[in-house]
């Protein structure tokens, strides 16, 4: 699991464990898993995932790798996103990983994107391209309901 100190794989995880599967979480800063309640339930690795060898070893034995993660909060975010998917994609190949679970973002079929979306759009294509498993899911028609009906509230 990569992304455990985030806001999905902080959710994710908990499920996972509830669900019977054995979890290994990836972190540059294993002291960000301190107070969460289930930090005694799982295996941490401390590493990047820039860094192969820590990548690899975190890797070793598992049969999916969560890639959740993504560095928008740094500069040069784009080129160390392409990087660390390279890294995780092959690396997970070489471990014998079967199936990597991507969460991309949501973005128009068509017209420019933003640079994290790009960015985002390039990460889900290294994913696929690799030759462990990987399934995207198809385009969803999606549509901001404000913007029909500005004044209607979402929640009814």
């Amino acid at each position: 699991m990569t992304g455990a100190t985030g806001y999905v794989g902080g959710r994710l995880v908990p499920r996972l464990l509830a669900d019977g599967h054995r979890v290994r979480c990836l972190v540059r800063s294993p002291e960000k898993l301190r107070d969460v309640p289930w930090r005694d339930q799982v295996e941490v690795a401390r590493g990047d995932l820039l860094d192969a060898d820590a990548v690899r070893a975190a890797c070793d034995g598992a049969d999916v790798l969560f890639y959740l993660v993504h560095s928008l909060q740094q500069k040069g975010f784009n080129d160390l996103d392409r990087r660390s998917a390279s890294i995780a994609a092959r690396e997970a190949e070489r471990a014998g990983i079967s199936r990597i679970v991507y969460l991309g973002g949501v973005h128009p079929a068509s017209g420019e994107l933003s640079e994290h979306l790009r960015s985002r759009a390039e990460v889900g294509e290294i994913r696929l391209g690799s030759l462990v498993g990987c399934r995207a899911l198809p385009r969803l028609g999606l549509r901001w309901h404000g913007a029909q009906n500005p004044r209607r509230s979402l929640a009814r």
